[in-house]
Order: C-alpha cells, then sequence, then structure tokens
C-alpha cells in the first residue's frame, strides 16, 4: 500500500493512497518474534491519523495510477481527510467507480489531469510526467518548492514497447538531470533483480506460441487491472481462432473503463461467459480472476469445479500470466494441486521458459539508469520489503548519490534545510495502520 506526505509551508501534499491485500496488521518486522504470523486481515491501509487531525492544511491528494495499492483506500479514508483529488482521466474513471458503491461519488472534487501538465496545489507546484507501467495513464510526479524539487516515480519500468499507451520516454528523464532534483522518490519492488524487467510485447510472444500449442481449452489468469495483458490475451485469442471471455468482476469492470476510455481496439470483440461453455475445446480462451488463490476467485470455482459457467477437463490448461506476491504462495499452491489432481495441465510464469508475465517495476539496469539521468543528491527508496529498499539505496550508491534514507513505514525524513547533526534522517513518529 502507498500512501506519501510531502510538506513544505504550512501545507501537506498527499501522494497515493492505497490498500494492501491480507496482510498483518502489524509488520513481522516490528512484531515480537512469536506474534509475528497472528491476526491477518483482508484489507489495510496506513492510518491517516496524522494528516488527518490537522486536514485543514492537507492542500490536495494525488493518485499517480488506478492499482489498488495507490487508490483503494480513498473511498474508505477520504471522508476523514476532505480534500481535492487529481489525477488522470483513466484513473478518475476508476476512482468514480468505487466513489458510487460508497455513497460518495457527488462529495469528492475529482480534478482530471493531463500527463504533462502542472498545477499549483497550495505550496507545491507539481507536474505530471507520463512513465510506463502495467495499467493506462502511470505518472511520475515532479513537486516543486522554493527550497528544492522531488521526482516522485509511482510505479514504473522502462518499455520501449508497451501495449497501451506511449513508449518510455528517456529523454523528458535526461532533461530532469538539468532541473536540480533534491530527491528521487523511488519504487524498489524489483531492486533485487539484476537486468532490465520484459517489455509487455515479449510477454504477447511468451503467450501466443505458449496458447497456439494447445488444443484444449486454455484458461489464463492475470491481475485484473492489466489492460495491457488483457488486450493481448484478446489479439492472441483471435489468432489463435478461440473465442475469449471474462470470468470475474473486476476484469470485466477494468474492461469496460478501458473501452469507455478509449483504450480498448475496437476490433477486439468477447464473448458473454455464459456461452463459453457451448464451444468446442479448442476455441475457449476464458481469463479469470484468482492468480493469487482467493478462495472466492473464479479460478479458486474452476479449480474446484463449482463455477457455474465454465467446467475444465482433463487436457485442458490453466496459465499464470502473473507472478505469485510474497505470502500468498501456500493459497496458489492449493490451487496448483486441485487443477493438477483432475489432470490439467499448469503453467507458472516462474517456471516457464518462455515470457508469460512482465512485471510493471524497474529492475537494476533500469534504476541505474534513471538515477544517472536525474542526478539527485538524495535517493529515498520506497515501495518495496527492508531488502529491496536496502538494495535500491545500494545501486543509488554505486550511480554516486551520495545520501541514501532508507526506514520504515512512518519515518519523516527532512529534505531541505539539511539537518546539521551527521545522521541523514530525522524521525518524529511512526504512522501505524487501519483494518477496513
Amino acid at each position: 500500500m502507498n500512501m506519501n506526505l510531502y510538506g513544505h509551508d504550512g501545507c501537506w501534499l498527499m501522494v497515493d493512497c492505497g490498500v494492501s491485500f491480507d496482510e498483518p496488521l502489524t509488520p513481522a518486522y516490528r512484531q515480537p518474534a512469536e506474534t509475528s504470523s497472528a491476526h491477518r486481515y483482508s484489507v489495510v491501509a496506513a492510518s491517516p491519523d496524522f494528516i488527518a487531525q490537522q486536514k485543514e492544511h492537507l492542500c490536495g491528494m494525488i493518485i499517480t495510477h488506478a492499482h489498488e495499492d495507490h487508490i483503494g483506500a480513498v473511498p474508505y479514508l477520504w471522508q476523514r481527510l476532505r480534500c481535492p483529488v487529481y489525477t488522470t482521466p483513466f484513473t478518475a474513471e476508476v476512482l468514480r467507480r468505487k466513489l458510487v458503491q460508497k455513497g460518495l461519488i457527488n462529495k469528492v472534487p475529482v480534478i482530471e489531469i493531463s500527463p504533462g501538465d502542472s498545477c499549483q496545489i497550495g505550496a507545491f507546484s507539481v507536474t505530471w510526467l507520463a512513465i510506463t507501467h502495467s495499467i493506462p495513464e502511470p505518472n511520475a510526479l515532479l513537486v516543486k518548492t522554493p527550497v528544492g524539487n522531488v521526482l516522485h516515480t509511482a510505479d514504473w519500468k522502462i518499455d520501449a514497447s508497451p501495449v497501451t499507451g506511449k513508449p518510455f520516454d528517456a529523454q523528458l528523464y535526461r532533461s530532469l538531470g538539468e532541473a536540480n532534483i533534491l530527491a528521487l522518490v523511488g519504487d524498489s519492488t524489483n531492486a533485487t533483480r539484476p537486468g532490465f524487467s520484459v517489455s509487455e510485447r515479449n510477454c504477447f510472444d511468451g503467450l501466443l506460441s505458449t496458447i497456439r500449442s494447445k488444443q484444449g481449452r486454455v484458461v489464463v489468469t492475470c491481475f485484473g487491472s492489466n489492460i495491457a495483458r488483457l488486450i493481448s490475451l484478446a489479439r492472441i485469442a483471435q489468432k489463435t481462432g478461440r473465442y475469449m471471455a471474462l470470468y470475474g468482476r473486476s476484469l470485466q469492470n477494468m474492461v469496460s473503463i478501458a473501452r469507455q476510455q478509449g483504450y480498448w481496439p475496437n476490433e477486439l470483440t468477447l464473448v458473454e461467459p455464459s456461452h463459453i461453455g457451448y464451444l468446442p475445446a479448442g476455441e475457449v480462451l476464458a481469463v479469470v480472476t484468482g492468480s493469487q488463490g482467493e478462495s472466492r476467485a473464479a479460478l479458486a470455482r474452476i479449480a474446484h469445479d463449482t463455477h457455474p459457467q465454465l467446467t475444465l477437463d482433463k487436457g485442458d490448461c490453466v496459465i499464470f500470466s502473473s507472478i505469485i506476491i510474497p505470502g500468498n504462495e501456500a493459497d496458489v499452491e492449493k490451487l496448483v494441486k486441485a487443477l493438477s489432481a483432475r489432470n490439467i495441465e499448469v503453467i507458472q510464469s516462474e517456471d516457464s521458459a518462455l515470457p508469460l508475465h512482465a512485471s510493471g517495476h524497474p529492475c537494476a539496469e533500469e534504476l541505474k539508469l534513471m538515477y544517472q539521468w536525474v542526478k539527485p543528491e538524495i535517493a529515498i527508496p520506497v515501495h518495496g520489503e527492508p531488502e529491496h529498499l536496502q538494495a535500491h539505496a545500494l545501486i543509488a550508491r554505486e550511480t554516486g548519490v551520495v545520501k541514501h534514507y532508507v526506514g520504515l513505514n512512518g519515518d519523516l525524513y527532512r529534505l531541505a534545510p539539511q539537518p546539521s547533526i551527521k545522521r541523514n534522517t530525522v524521525i518524529t513518529g511512526r504512522v501505524p495502520v487501519n483494518e477496513m
């Protein structure tokens, strides 16, 4: 989950307001060993208590993109914050549909911003910078104040061949090297992985080769918000003579938004899920929710042969076009065993020689390039477990960044003026998490 606050001249700016799933209410690295595995919750968000107690100083909230770990807490926490929300059109539509469910659709001021635009929000001048990720309209933020400029990358990768949106613009980020960037606050998710992330185009090729070789039904499970992956699968269905249907409300909702916002190609058609059962096995391509082993998702019901619209037989194939999020290994293994027990072939992306999944986050060489281009004075790794943050800080140091702030959730860093003491962080408290 992500919730960041920038403070200057009596104003606070929030960047992202997300949720996490099936997390311990208190992270293991802050618990006694004997309690570290206790009390897991379905949905967890950062506590807004610090800023809610001074919400008159909160000048706005920016949502960088529409993934749940960046947007999911807004409907739950907004009434405690009551500030305008700034985001791009695709993300705004995702947010509005969430607000409808909470009865907040006409109460939350949502201000749409186009990539490349700038906006003055309180004491902050913010420019939205287009970047590549695994969902439409991801943006980094250039946050300017009279005392220093910060690049907040949010989630990103270098993708020269994305399925949706424009290719990564390296020149845009090279130009920041002349912008006197005080600090880079950056994504650490894949900092421990060497090399470069896989492009969505390469993932398309791997999925096409794998699906083309199958004779029976093919079921693909992936993250519901990955519009690029869904477009790729729809094109693969056309190329392989299959009909594609979506199983799971999150998938159907995202495709509906993609159509509305002009991201879904008109020539790519989908069939009703209820019609798939009448087709020959070799003409079926089903895309389903449940890649993390969620017990109520479509894939779990298919695995246990309780889905009302889709049944698999011996010789059919299930492909995991996703990674296993740490903590979900046991749930995914149960699914795989249930499918294998019915002689259904299972292919997981981690075990495939072909690329079946493309991460939306930068690996080590991409991080190095970003630091070489931007040349910040300070590196602040975020969005990762402690080992990812440490790996990110090491990469920054190797590229010449002298100062690196690596801490825990809730730490507050003074960026300017710099502390006179030797320690390079100023910690004034830690933020707890809330069950939702």
